[in-house]
């Protein structure tokens, strides 16, 4: 196993699929699971390109999900070995997308061959959604094939998203759900003037410091068992014309929450609305919901993996929901039980980013295993 999932990931790395440009990717994945008699549907919106892929017909529906686009490598002469090159270098893969996440799509096809191959009639379905817009958009990807599939009254009951998960060793961290994102664009107006004459004029700046004061302070929540507390952050704050005796007419904020299951994003809203309305600013505010927060509790699913990371590498991951968002948040909307377990997390968006080919394989085993222990059970 471990050599077939090498030689494809190997072949994924090898072409430089920046997001959104799949560059064959999922036609090299599609042509293996073609042969293993999956029926394959092709799922393009606008210059994104996904892919939907099932072996079987029945319930449960067991879903890998993955993307194959990177990022940017930025600059090449800083990788100490060609990022599109998938050398191997004392047992480590190097490549952009190594870790995230072209090493678990390989890992997760070898898998489903292994274990399709010994169990050709097996029941319930082994799906796979793949896309080419997770690291940019995400607004053509998982997100239009799960709104497809939920129109056609299709659904997933368990999903594995290979996201790369591990800390510190390969499988000491299983998520088991992630929080939500949403961020204000927000705009205080005021009146531009001359600053040696300021009641002539009404500065945004001055007017907004209560309100970004209470809005950085405030306690949204105090977490629970599975999340840590709500976080806001303010990304980006301007105003001014470049000018030191011009009084700016609006004072631009922008801001992010990282929000738990405790409250949501209506509640989110409306507590910004009355903190604007109580320092009496006049304003207009977008907001970019990005995902909700989803959470998976322990059952069939994290048992099953869990089982199976035990089983391969002695470890009891812990089951956590820190971190960004992924496409679970669209598949966790379908009603399904969704994870994410892949290789270490060190290395991932960096130069030299790389995977133990040792972890590939384990990972694979795991994989396997997890089918065992969903379907066979």
């Amino acid at each position: 196993m471990k050599q077939s999932i090498i030689d494809l990931a190997q072949q994924l790395i090898r072409r430089p699929s920046i997001s959104p440009d799949d560059q064959g990717c999922q036609q090299l994945i599609a042509e293996r699971l073609a042969k293993l008699g999956f029926r394959i549907e092709w799922m393009p919106f606008n210059d994104t390109l996904n892919l939907w892929a099932t072996h079987g017909s029945s319930a449960p529906v067991t879903a890998f999900a993955g993307h194959t686009d990177v990022v940017p490598v930025g600059d090449e002469n800083l990788w100490q070995y060609p990022p599109f090159d998938a050398q191997i270098i004392d047992d480590m893969l190097y490549g952009r997308g190594a870790a995230d996440m072209k090493g678990s799509l390989a890992s997760m096809i070898v898998a489903a061959e292994e274990y399709v191959k010994t169990n050709p009639n097996h029941s319930g379905t082994i799906a796979f959604l793949i896309t080419s817009d997770e690291e940019a958009a995400a607004k053509d990807g998982t997100v239009r094939v799960v709104e497809s599939l939920m129109a056609r009254g299709e659904k997933i009951d368990y999903c594995m998203v290979g996201e790369p998960s591990s800390a510190v060793k390969l499988g000491d961290v299983v998520k088991n759900g992630r929080r939500g994102s949403i961020t204000g664009n927000l705009f205080i107006q005021g009146v531009q003037g001359h600053v040696a004459y300021p009641h002539l004029a009404d500065n945004p700046v001055h007017k907004a410091l209560g309100f970004l004061t209470e809005l950085t302070a405030y306690q949204w929540d105090n977490g629970n068992a599975f999340f840590p507390p709500t976080s806001l952050q303010i990304a980006n704050i301007q105003a001014g014309t470049g000018s030191n005796n011009v009084i700016p007419g609006e004072l631009y904020v922008q801001f992010n929450l990282r929000y738990c299951t405790e409250v949501t994003d209506e509640i989110i809203k409306q507590k910004v609305a009355e903190m604007l309305e109580k320092h009496g600013l006049t304003y207009r505010i977008e907001w970019n919901l990005s995902g909700k927060p989803f959470l998976t509790q322990p059952g069939k699913l994290v048992n099953a993996v869990v089982d199976s990371v035990a089983q391969f590498t002695g470890i009891t991951p812990n089951l956590e929901t820190g971190g960004g968002t992924s496409d679970g948040r669209f598949i966790a909307l379908m009603g399904a039980e969704v994870v994410e377990l892949g290789p270490l997390n060190a290395t991932i968006h960096k130069v030299n980013e790389c995977v133990s080919c040792e972890d590939l394989a384990t990972l694979g085993e795991i994989y396997r295993q997890m089918l065992v222990n969903l379907l066979d059970a």
